[in-house]
């Protein structure tokens, strides 16, 4: 049974990396390069899309996560997983106080009530999905090598 949990979590997580991946360094970038007001529509709508689903997948992973660490507490790697864990509590902490509110704002903004520092703050959010991609894919190879 724990060596399905560990395989679920790690696809879990892995696939989520792997979402977080593709928007900081393929949509994004794809979105940014549209003309303004297309570029805004398109960050709003994947907003609502991603902001939607990811809470969800953030917090099944973290849920994973756990307890894979605590039914394995006594096998080998068990230290890694749970600082996974812990890295996945960072990630959703870091979520609900920075990117959130952000994305919130975000995904109802249009070309006619966008405000005049729309893009500073998708910028910001930018900067701080940055930092939670890095902190997800230590998580994730930290839970790959667990089960070595």
């Amino acid at each position: 049974m724990l060596n399905t949990l560990e395989v679920v979590t790690t696809v879990i997580v892995g696939l989520m990396v792997g979402v977080e991946f593709s928007v900081v360094f393929i949509m994004n970038r794809i979105l940014n390069a549209l003309p303004e007001d297309s570029g805004q529509l398109g960050h709003a709508h994947g907003g609502r899309m991603l902001g939607a689903l990811m809470p969800f997948w953030y917090v099944g992973s973290l849920v994973l996560s756990a307890i894979w660490a605590v039914a394995g507490w006594h096998h080998h790697g068990a230290g890694l997983v749970a600082t996974a864990a812990g890295l996945l509590i960072v990630s959703v902490v870091m979520s609900m106080l920075l990117l959130v509110p952000i994305n919130n704002r975000n995904k109802t903004w249009t070309p006619e009530n966008r405000p005049a520092d729309w893009k500073q703050q998708l910028r910001r959010w930018e900067r701080y999905h940055y930092i939670r991609v890095a902190v997800i894919v230590a998580a994730f190879t930290l839970l790959v090598a667990s089960l070595t």
